[in-house]
């Protein structure tokens, strides 16, 4: 094993744990490399009982050093000396995933579970097991691993939080249910925001597990902002978008115009991410959509915060909020005087020193206001910016897909966590009631199929009635929109992108609007396109008016026409005076706050 630096003659003479405490000293004086180097000087001249403790040591310290290959090789050599060492075989299963030997990773987690190790140890390999597996989307064995894990100790928020959500995936209904010990209540605390925002549209709920989150898992901010040293405001307004999703992700399909309209006059656009490089065409376009580009992957928050502030940001744009891989211990520190959340995440964030969201009217009534802890920004159309220069196929031929020609298509391409029970029950009922009709779906994986043809089943809808889409390139899935009459809304998770992508293409949704953001997405969209006809408050009127147009295709035929006449024209759509609405509001914060 090679040796890190020179190693002073007198190491061979330590004992174990004279050499434990000397280690722990460097280590603590911010000298990993010097503490691994006397390991290894130890270890070539020592053969004491206690070596494998000395080897896992070292492949901690490697393992920090980024020496993943040594670190391998010091916990297999502790492995060896003792083959049933749960923490060399924790720690061994993390550098075999990291260097994607998932399979040896999950054995080796799996010899943990095996062998006597106190609860906490298999506790740990059963965690990292149903995260692995939820990675790779073996998602029921993923649920089964989390399952065991809650039975052996059910007050785990982080494992009760995958386990319904992985539910959610396989339309596994009801998502929340209890497991060993787990009552309702602790499943409803445990709940991840985003599997909340697909549970219930109670904005009080939703308020609820995003405060949790924030007091569990984000720093503590600063008590000075950082943005308050910085120099008076002078120029252009710097406007910065803050995100880890600036590629072919909802948030990096919808912006592209947003970055590139922004009046150069008046604004200077920065980008600050963490979005993994690439040359796709969508990642490229957005850099190029941006002033200034500044990459934070690798960059601690505190450092992220500084580099913000000295850029001299007036108005920071969060595009993420608390959804998967953000970074919600940037927006605490208060690099920029204006912090706003739009996009990322429809929902309050509870987030301390983000102050604003970018809203409407429709997404969040006045009188729904005390369930954010941010202020609305109101624009006066709609929320949602969209893409007008999304790349299109050439419209198919329904039998490309399975579907018949002369049937009523309705279709949902929404995810499937996104479908709930009773929303899924009353797609059923509509095709009881409107005879030949069929569902278009995506089916995200064979679980998840399996249980939606169940469900067909219980409902004495033939299996045949349910069609399933494969994933396609955008282009493909834009086109495809065409061949459906009808698109149903999921809820309490509303269609965001995709029912913008559905009225751009001409193919009318119908949604139910309840009272949180995430909910009345799609309503706004129709309001703003000038469809609020499509717009119900109740799961009765949803199915009866679905039921209504499926029985008459020729009122379907009268929103697509008129989406083809005047849709694209609609205020929806006039992402010129969206962008100057954003534009005004950024610009009355900035000037207000220096």
């Amino acid at each position: 094993m090679p040796t890190t630096t020179a190693v002073p003659p007198a190491t061979g003479a330590l004992s174990v744990p004279e050499l434990l405490t000397q280690a722990s000293v460097l280590q603590q004086a911010g000298q990993p490399a010097a503490a691994a180097a006397l390991y290894e000087g130890w270890l070539a001249t020592q053969d004491a009982p206690l070596r494998h403790v000395v080897l896992f040591n070292l492949g901690t310290l490697l393992s920090t050093l980024q020496r993943d290959a040594d670190a391998e090789v010091a916990y297999r050599d502790a492995l060896r000396r003792q083959p049933d060492f749960a923490h060399a075989l924790l720690n061994l299963g993390h550098v075999l995933e990291r260097r994607g030997a998932h399979d040896e990773a999950l054995a080796t987690w799996q010899r943990v579970v095996d062998t006597q190790a106190v609860p906490e140890l298999r506790l740990h390999a059963h965690n990292n097991r149903g995260r692995l597996l939820e990675l790779l989307r073996r998602f029921p064995e993923a649920e089964a691993e989390l399952a065991a894990s809650l039975q052996l100790e059910p007050k785990q928020f982080d494992a009760i939080q995958h386990y319904v959500h992985l539910r959610q995936k396989q339309c596994k209904w009801p998502a929340a249910l209890p497991v060993g010990e787990v009552t309702p209540y602790m499943l409803m605390i445990g709940t991840s925001l985003l599997a909340m925002m697909s549970e219930s549209d109670d904005p009080a709920l939703q308020l609820l597990t995003a405060q949790r989150f924030v007091h569990e898992r984000c720093p503590k901010p600063p008590a000075a902002a950082l943005h308050a040293a910085g120099p008076k405001r002078s120029g252009r307004i710097r406007i910065g978008y803050l995100s880890g999703d600036l590629h072919m992700h909802a948030v990096g399909l919808l912006i592209p115009e947003l970055l590139e309209l922004h009046d150069r006059s008046k604004f200077e656009v920065f980008g600050f991410c963490w979005t993994p490089e690439s040359q796709m065409p969508q990642r490229q376009r957005l850099l190029r959509a941006l002033d200034q580009h500044v990459r934070l992957a690798g960059v601690d928050d505190a450092t992220a915060a500084k580099l913000i502030a000295e850029a001299g940001i007036d108005v920071l744009v969060d595009l993420q909020g608390l959804t998967s891989g953000a970074r919600p211990g940037i927006l605490g520190h208060r690099a920029a005087p204006v912090q706003v959340s739009y996009l990322g995440l429809p929902g309050t964030s509870a987030l301390p020193g983000v102050d604003w969201i970018l809203a409407d009217r429709f997404v969040i009534p006045e009188h729904m206001q005390r369930f954010y802890s941010e202020k609305p920004i109101y624009l006066p159309h709609c929320y949602q910016v969209s893409d007008r220069h999304r790349e299109v196929a050439p419209t198919p031929q329904r039998s490309s897909y399975g579907l018949p020609d002369d049937r009523f298509v309705f279709c949902s391409f929404n995810n499937n966590f996104k479908f709930t029970q009773d929303m899924f029950r009353c797609w059923m009922r509509i095709l009881q009631q409107v005879p030949d009709s069929v569902l278009w779906l995506l089916a995200d994986n064979e679980t998840a199929r399996d249980n939606m043809l169940r469900e067909a089943d219980a409902h004495a809808i033939a299996r045949e009635r349910l069609i399933f889409a494969p994933r396609v390139a955008p282009p493909e899935y834009l086109a495809r929109f065409q061949l459906a009459d009808l698109v149903l809304d999921t809820f309490p998770y509303n269609a965001g992108t995709t029912a913008s992508d559905a009225l751009w293409m001409g193919t009318p949704i119908l949604t139910l609007a309840g009272r949180s953001y995430i909910s009345r997405m799609a309503g706004s969209l129709l309001t703003a396109v000038g469809l609020p006809d499509l717009i119900t408050e109740t799961l009765a009127d949803y199915e009866r008016l679905a039921v209504a147009i499926g029985r008459t295709p020729a009122r379907a035929a009268s929103y697509k026409r008129y989406l083809a006449e005047h849709g694209r024209q609609s205020p929806l759509f006039d992402l010129p005076r969206l962008v100057r609405d954003i534009e005004t509001q950024f610009e009355r914060l900035a000037l207000a706050q220096r």
